[in-house]
């Protein structure tokens, strides 16, 4: 008798309310739309996440590949329970922000990846998620790292994250900070903005397709500047990416 190995390897996705789209005038002005979505619209999303794996500023390289992996996880069927939501601004992707459920009553938050910097956009789209878990999903708390001193500060210091240490995040394994409903609830006023229903025009713009970033972070064009953001006073930033760059340079 054969056996269907797929039916064997593929989560079983439990049933999630989806994530009501919201929007908000940033700082420049526009206006940015946080929406869920599909697991159709994955592909769009692994082609503006593959470049930032050059990228060593503040860990963009570590942070890409591990998006990379979880949303080509999630497209495959073989990432439990994850949801992912992306802000865009003119129909452009500005950020990607995804995470998962454990229980009914935990969340785990896996990353936050800013597309287009300067504005906050990382910032809210990670409120929106919280939001997603506290309110929407009813959660009572979201396991929560950061991988860069900026993640450390924007997520730990603002929200004044509850330490749990004594719990290993699936990201690493490192210690886990957690927000809980009653640090989310005294965050809300300062931190957690936008406003429903998107109007029509807006969502359809954003729901049409996901436009490439027009912004989005590169490499430095002055090679020690990977070093510096890197703390890497051995220079080995520097010498990956020259060693890099003559590669490319070799088979031109």
């Amino acid at each position: 008798m054969g056996v269907d190995l797929e039916k064997i390897l593929r989560p079983i996705d439990s049933p999630l309310a989806p994530y009501p789209p919201k929007f908000m005038t940033v700082a420049s002005g526009e206006t940015l739309v946080i929406r869920q979505v599909d697991r159709d619209e994955i592909p769009t999303l692994l082609l503006a996440v593959e470049p930032l794996l050059h990228v060593e500023r503040d860990f963009y390289d570590v942070v890409a590949a591990r998006v990379y992996a979880e949303l080509l996880g999630y497209y495959r069927h073989r990432m439990q329970d994850e949801y992912v939501l992306v802000g865009q601004i003119d129909g452009h992707l500005a950020a990607i922000v995804n995470g998962r459920t454990v229980n009914p009553k935990l969340g785990m938050s896996l990353h936050t990846l800013a597309l287009r910097r300067g504005l906050r956009i990382g910032a809210h789209c990670f409120a929106a998620k919280m939001e997603y878990h506290i309110d929407i999903l009813g959660q009572d708390e979201v396991l929560i790292v950061a991988e860069s001193p900026i993640g450390f500060r924007r997520w730990m210091i603002e929200y004044q994250l509850e330490k749990r240490f004594e719990v290993a995040h699936e990201l690493g394994g490192v210690p886990s900070y957690a927000l809980t409903k009653a640090l989310f609830d005294r965050a809300r006023s300062s931190l957690v903005v936008g406003r429903r229903p998107v109007p029509p025009d807006l969502l359809a713009q954003a729901q049409a397709a996901i436009l490439p970033p027009t912004d989005p972070p590169r490499p430095p064009a002055d090679l020690l500047a990977a070093t510096r953001a890197m703390y890497d006073s051995t220079g080995t930033a520097l010498l990956l990416q020259r060693g890099r760059q003559e590669l490319e340079g070799g088979h031109a």
